[in-house]
């Protein structure tokens, strides 16, 4: 029987504790300073050639960028993009053992328009950052969000995709850049002394407008995603840069893929998680990385003092509960403090992911969603999960009056046109005698259609992505070239219908 004043210390075994007395377990000489979990032990100078390699290996092993190519870099401010600017910089220095053959630029967004900052917040950020970016010799780019709402309507449309390169085609690249005296160009890149654009207030206006008409705080932050994406890739097209590498860490990935389980993005997980992704077409996101946890991105920065800035976001001071991304970080940052293996098991997990759908990548354009331009999920089975929602969606929208049941609510189907000119007359013709051939037959004037019908986006989405109309207020506010491209792809889908008669199936044979 327990005895209350027996003493069991002496007989206890007391666990091995990590300690930074320890050798390095690398070198074996030199006193530990990173304990990055339990029996990895590394000095100083152990701990940063094991954080460079990792990086290296990371893109020697993909074989996706191509000596002289020209590649732009994602910088938030935050520690991991900042940590991605310090090792490719390291690697482009005169002292690294193989320096990097591409050609780096760097890029940021400034978000301060939808997060609620002041122009002076705004300005002091972007001075901080400036100071770092023209540290690093490198060409840099300051892009405010609010040109996404100037952004033309090719930045929804894939670009012509690099052809399939043959197995030996990046070898053969290497051997010859390595004999052409080609890296003298990448040691002399000019930086690009550009400064700031000017934000108009009216634009600012119309992006808090934007961001405001969103009611949930998880939508507002997946439409905050969708914007700087579209941007980070015309800025990459206008720059002329054919890869884009984003600073995503392990522990970021790990969030994002259970995140986008919860938001029913599970068809698009592989291009979202995966080390490239090349839904874009001509421009492909790269994530080097992946394999690092925050937790060593913390300690290499602090070690070897790397800045970075920090930056408030919509997520920032808000309870765990505002978002599922919030939640969602919080849940997966408090398992990961008792179980160390938390983010590296998502993670692998995320390895293995591959989507059953049609690829993003060789998809039409009429098959992508117009948010994320990966392939739309929605043409399902009728015996679906998805199709179920919508039944249920439908049947709660029903209006109960006494004992007749009304039809659901139209809020998101188009409306009737209304046109003002006569019977038999186009309005847009301004009554010249030239029509657009749909008022002679009584339907009504093509040109009025336009200008009035609400668009109809949740066909063109998929379905996370639907959930972001869904929690708007109106459609209204979004950035012209979606609301363009939406009426360009309308209008294809009712001439494709018009002719459908005339058009051979797949299937069919052309005699």
């Amino acid at each position: 029987m327990c005895q209350v004043e027996e003493d069991y210390k002496d007989d206890l075994e007391r666990a091995a504790v990590p300690s930074v007395s320890k050798k390095c377990v690398k070198c074996k000489e030199a006193t530990a300073a990173v304990v990055i979990r339990a029996g990895h032990s590394y000095c100083r100078g152990c701990f940063k050639e094991y954080f460079i390699h990792k990086f290296r290996a990371m893109l020697g092993k993909n074989r996706i960028i191509f000596p002289a190519e020209k590649v732009l870099l994602a910088v938030s401010g935050g520690p991991s993009s900042c940590s991605m600017l310090s090792l490719v910089q390291e690697g482009l220095s005169q002292s690294a053992h193989k320096k990097l053959r591409f050609l780096p630029g760097i890029v940021y967004i400034d978000e301060g328009g939808a997060t609620g900052q002041s122009a002076e917040e705004r300005q002091r950020t972007v001075a901080e950052l400036q100071a770092v970016f023209k540290a690093t010799g490198l060409p840099f780019h300051i892009v405010p969000l609010e040109q996404v709402l100037d952004l033309p309507g090719s930045v929804l449309l894939t670009g012509p995709a690099a052809s399939d390169q043959p197995a030996g085609a990046y070898k053969a690249a290497v051997d010859q850049f390595i004999q052409s005296d080609s890296s003298i160009c990448l040691t002399q890149t000019e930086q690009e002394e550009t400064s700031p654009p000017d934000v108009q207030e009216s634009h600012t206006q119309l992006l808090q407008q934007l961001i405001g008409s969103v009611k949930t705080l998880t939508a507002k932050e997946d439409l905050l995603h969708t914007l700087r994406q579209h941007l980070l890739v015309h800025t990459a097209r206008a720059e002329g840069y054919s890869k884009l590498m984003l600073g995503d860490s392990c522990t970021r990935l790990a969030v994002k893929l259970l995140t986008s389980v919860s938001l029913g993005r599970g068809a698009q997980l592989a291009q979202d998680t995966g080390f490239s992704d090349s839904r874009y077409g001509d421009i492909t996101l790269v994530r080097p990385m992946r394999d690092y946890s925050s937790k060593d991105i913390a300690y290499y920065n602090h070690l070897f003092h790397v800045p970075s800035v920090f930056i408030p976001s919509l997520g920032t001071k808000t309870a765990d509960k505002a978002s599922i991304q919030r939640l969602t970080e919080g849940f997966i940052t408090r398992l990961q403090a008792d179980f160390p293996h938390t983010v590296s098991a998502i993670y692998r997990t995320s390895e293995k992911l591959q989507t059953a759908c049609k690829s993003s990548s060789t998809a039409e354009h009429s098959d992508r969603c117009l948010f994320c331009m990966c392939a739309l999920d929605t043409t399902v089975e009728d015996a679906s999960a998805f199709n179920m929602t919508l039944i249920s969606e439908q049947l709660s929208q029903l209006k109960v009056s006494g004992n007749n049941i009304a039809e659901p609510s139209t809020q998101n189907s188009p409306a009737e046109p209304e046109s003002n000119a006569p019977p038999g007359q186009c309005c847009s013709s301004g009554g010249g005698g030239e029509d657009c051939g749909r008022a002679a037959g009584g339907g009504g004037c093509c040109s009025s259609a336009q200008l009035t019908e609400p668009p109809n986006l949740r066909s063109l989405l998929c379905y996370s992505c639907q959930l972001i109309i869904k929690d708007m207020s109106s459609v209204d506010h979004l950035p012209l070239y979606i609301l363009s491209e939406a009426q360009r792809r309308k209008r294809r889908s009712q001439m494709r219908e018009e002719i459908s008669e005339f058009l051979l199936d797949d299937g069919e044979d052309a005699d």
